[in-house]
């Protein structure tokens, strides 16, 4: 493992627990937990942060750390470690996603123009609910999986939440930025167009001005996650992100 890829996962690692409203600690592992988003699975689940942690030992880890729950998430955060557990947890009855671990240095990155701006989560709510609702319509999901955002604040030394906007003012894209100047790592997540707005830009603004932003923190080093079987990777890539890992998280049903 690379030494910026140890970073990366450290990082990873550390903003869950950060934000959790309850943690866990389990041999190799932990579990997050946290009653007030509780169908939410980012903040309810066991994340293994050991290389060497015992594959067939997950499973009851993951029910002695979360307790009883319709379902079971499983993130391992080595990527030697997930293929070997693979097996094990699909016997188990968990399927598995993988996340392509990416990133790319910020030197020389400028602020777009125009660029996406900061906002709060007062001005996000309407556009991430109804984004989510078309996802799934279930609204009591829709609005728990909103208002998630709320606990990701404690999650880093800086997060923002950056969005663009149509001609009339409307929100039409966002995503999270989080800002680690010590550890020298940014992470962009849950970029996101709404649908009518597709195709229009807005997700090179929302990078671009991620990148810049971190650049003038001092942070050399933007990373973000993208599964490995979607098109976001390629284009990521256009942009000039590179492969470091892979991730694996694996949900039991």
């Amino acid at each position: 493992m690379s030494d910026l890829l140890e970073r990366v996962t450290a990082f990873r690692a550390a903003f869950a627990r950060r934000q959790a409203a309850e943690i866990v600690e389990l041999p190799g592992a932990f579990a997050v937990r946290d009653p007030d988003f509780s169908r939410s699975q980012e903040h309810n689940q066991l994340i293994v942060e050991t290389p060497d942690a015992d594959p067939a030992a997950l499973p009851g880890l993951a029910v002695r750390g979360l307790g009883t729950r319709r379902q079971y998430r499983i993130t391992v955060l080595d990527e030697a470690l997930g293929a070997r557990a693979t097996p094990v947890l699909a016997a188990a009855g968990y399927s598995r996603d993988t996340e392509l671990v990416l990133a790319r240095e910020t030197a020389g990155c400028a602020p777009p123009e125009p660029a996406a701006h900061q906002v709060e989560l007062a001005e996000l709510r309407t556009a991430v609910f109804r984004q989510q609702l078309e996802w799934s319509p279930n609204e009591d999901l829709a609005r728990e999986l909103t208002e998630r955002r709320t606990a990701r604040l404690r999650g880093a030394e800086k997060v923002l939440f950056l969005a663009t906007r149509t001609p009339d003012g409307e929100i039409a894209a966002w995503t999270d930025l989080y800002l680690d100047p010590v550890a020298g790592l940014a992470q962009l997540e849950d970029l996101v167009t709404a649908t009518p707005h597709h195709r229009q830009g807005h997700g090179d603004t929302l990078l671009a001005t991620g990148l810049a932003l971190a650049a003038a923190a001092g942070i050399p080093w933007l990373f973000l996650t993208a599964d490995l079987e979607d098109w976001p990777r390629e284009w990521y890539a256009r942009r000039g992100f590179t492969r470091l890992g892979l991730s694996h998280s694996f949900l039991h049903r």
